[in-house]
């Protein structure tokens, strides 16, 4: 997700989206171990993406 993007959410869909993503994270966990990542930088990617929307709805919490 780009920034822009991020901004335009509402609490609720950060928080969704945080949920989505951390599942996603799992998974890539497991897919690591068992060596079946098709992209492994997809793994930093949702970690940044991860922080990105934990730094905006802490703004939008603050605000």
């Amino acid at each position: 997700m780009k920034k822009q993007e991020i901004k335009k959410l509402s609490k609720d869909e950060i928080i969704k989206n945080i949920d989505k993503f951390k599942k996603d994270l799992f998974n890539f966990r497991f897919q690591k171990i068992n060596s079946q990542v098709t992209n492994p930088a997809k793994i930093n990617e949702t970690k940044k993406t991860i922080a990105r929307l934990k730094t905006t709805l802490k703004g939008k919490i603050d605000a």
